[in-house]
């Protein structure tokens, strides 16, 4: 009979058995040395990219190349000033680095409070995840990062070019 009415039938296969093994799996939680290891090497690449910018100064001229877009361009992208303001705030000099470039301190303490919270969440054994930002706030922070770039290539935005 279930020949003739043309369906065909899958053989249903128990494969609960495989992945038991694998860490992470079915409940299984992962070692700690494998939740800790992305938001320590994250950590570890913004502490050592800090420790470069401390000890090779940035306003020596030359020391990291060109900015590619003042190279082309002639005007200053928002992240020009930014290595500038991390080597000033490493050195305490929170002004200066405010100088440089004002969105470098705010988008560090925002990187910084992203990895803590990542190693929080791994510590209680969950997953990372991104911050979970309204359409509102993330056109309203483009448009402010559009809006410093265009400020600080005008005449009235003098305040605003790298240090």
């Amino acid at each position: 009979m279930a020949a003739s009415s043309g369906r065909r039938y899958r053989k249903r296969v128990d494969n609960a058995h495989v992945a038991t093994g694998i860490s992470g799996a079915a409940g299984t939680p992962a070692p700690p040395w494998r939740r800790f290891a992305p938001p320590l090497i994250a950590a570890g690449l913004g502490i050592g990219t800090l420790a470069l910018l401390h000890f090779r100064d940035p306003h020596v001229e030359g020391s990291y190349g060109l900015c590619p877009v003042y190279a082309i361009f002639g005007v200053y992208c928002p992240g020009c000033g930014g290595m500038r303001a991390m080597h000033n705030l490493t050195d305490g000099r929170i002004i200066d680095s405010l100088h440089s470039n004002l969105l470098a301190l705010p988008l560090t303490l925002a990187f910084a409070a992203f990895v803590v919270d990542w190693f929080l969440r791994a510590r209680r054994g969950q997953g990372w995840r991104l911050p979970r930002l309204s359409p509102v706030t993330v056109w309203t922070f483009f448009g402010l990062l559009i809006g410093y770039s265009v400020l600080r290539n005008t005449p009235w935005g003098t305040w605003l070019t790298p240090v």
